[in-house]
């Protein structure tokens, strides 16, 4: 595996696509020829452009949720909204949640938040998420 590849599936897990960036994160730490630094940059700016993208969507499609082929559910679509609804823009923050975060960043989109707001909250959740992983694998890879 590649910094390139890291980069894509961060990318593609922010968007509904079921992948696991964390797994891939892991993994090549455990490989231990990459840097870590430069694996939480590949890994943040994938993951953060992939929520850039839904934003992006939400801006642009609105129009679209009634249609069967619409990336995100209505049972989805209700529960972000509310959630965004209850707690603002703050609610970025938590973007990097399973479920809920995909769906999250698309409603911003639809709610028209400023992009520098969404950029810097989401940033802040994702790379946060991402020191969490690559502290915990450290420690496991330094019990075994």
């Amino acid at each position: 595996m590649s910094y390139i590849t890291l980069f894509v599936i961060s990318f593609l897990a922010a968007t509904i696509l079921p992948l696991s960036s964390e797994i891939t994160l892991a993994g090549l730490m455990a490989v231990q020829s990459y840097n870590n630094f430069i694996l939480l940059l590949v890994a943040s700016l994938g993951n953060i452009l992939g929520s850039s993208f839904n934003w992006v969507l939400g801006i642009y499609s609105r129009k679209f949720e009634s249609k069967k082929w619409f990336p995100f559910n209505q049972k989805q679509m209700k529960r972000s909204s509310k959630w965004f609804l209850k707690y603002g823009k703050w609610s970025l923050l938590f973007a990097w949640l399973p479920i809920v975060g995909d769906p999250l960043t698309f409603v911003a989109g639809t709610m028209r938040i400023r992009f520098l707001d969404f950029l810097v909250l989401v940033a802040i959740g994702k790379v946060a998420r991402y020191l969490v992983v690559i502290a915990v694998t450290n420690w496991s890879l330094n019990l075994f």
